[in-house]
């Protein structure tokens, strides 16, 4: 049957606001749908290792412990410093000794030998360039380079921190007074070893390491020195110290004359002699 006397039907239309409340539930709606899955599939941050790097290391040590933690093949890290571009100071002739800088370091997926070299270089420009470590060295008319020396035999000879001033006192002093430095330390470096024994015929070896027929520092430092003993070299603990032995761990002899050093070394002998032959190992 017609209904010819109902009016027509009118279509709804939204109102302006209406219409922008449907396109924001949709946008919000087709935003969820989206980014739901970008976010569940993030990949978490990858936790870095720690490569660390003590005090007093020489440069192959430093290679050896970067090879390892990186999973190379023995001499990698050695091969890799000529091509790394290593931010050294023209002294250095590219030569890493002294600033492949004692810390610990963040290893991830991504590290190389080159990287982690560099890190190591830029932190001990940072160090060296301290002020303290910086003026310090000025005052005493000597260069970065010549300070990193300084704080490597340094970082080598003292016993401890405490005895780090007294220890860079002595250089000084024998420097000054045009003195061989006349240090183990140094000897051990051109023989690539460890010992507190220096036989007299090893100090005659012909080594520009050799700092007992030698003046001055060594060309080159002979490890990785910590910022204590940069500090230490740049600023000495007042004395008139030229000597000093250990003649047992925490007990450092220091003397201005050779007599009385020649007492602590023979209190030195004494003990070593009672301690029996792994002493010196």
């Amino acid at each position: 049957m017609r209904h010819e006397h109902l009016p027509p039907e009118r279509r709804s239309r939204l109102t302006r606001r209406g219409r922008l409340a449907l396109f924001l539930t949709a946008l919000f709606t087709v935003g969820a749908v989206v980014l739901i899955p970008v976010f569940r599939g993030a990949p978490e941050p990858e936790a870095p290792r720690r490569l660390v790097i003590p005090e007093g290391w020489r440069a192959p040590q430093v290679y050896a412990a970067v090879d390892r933690e990186l999973r190379l093949p023995a001499g990698s890290t050695k091969a890799a410093v000529a091509t790394a571009g290593l931010p050294l100071p023209a002294e250095a002739r590219g030569n890493p000794e002294g600033y492949l800088f004692p810390a610990t370091y963040p290893v991830t997926s991504k590290s190389t030998p080159a990287t982690l070299l560099a890190h190591m270089v830029r932190t001990a420009n940072d160090k060296l360039a301290t002020r303290a470590v910086a003026d310090g060295g000025k005052a005493h008319g000597m260069t970065p380079y010549q300070t990193a020396t300084m704080a490597s035999i340094i970082e080598a000879e003292a016993d401890g921190r405490a005895d780090m001033g007294k220890v860079a006192r002595v250089v000084h002093n024998r420097l000054a007074k045009s003195m061989p430095l006349q240090m183990d330390s140094t000897i051990n470096y051109a023989l690539n070893r460890s010992t507190v024994d220096t036989k007299l015929s090893e100090t005659r070896i012909n080594s520009p390491f050799n700092t007992y027929e030698r003046q001055g520092l060594p060309p080159t430092p002979i490890d990785s020195p910590g910022l204590a003993a940069m500090a230490a070299a740049v600023a000495p603990t007042p004395g008139d110290w030229l000597f000093f032995v250990t003649v047992k761990p925490g007990d450092t002899r220091f003397s201005a004359t050779y007599d009385e050093h020649k007492k602590h070394v023979a209190e030195f002998n004494r003990l070593r002699a009672k301690a029996g032959p792994a002493a010196g190992k």
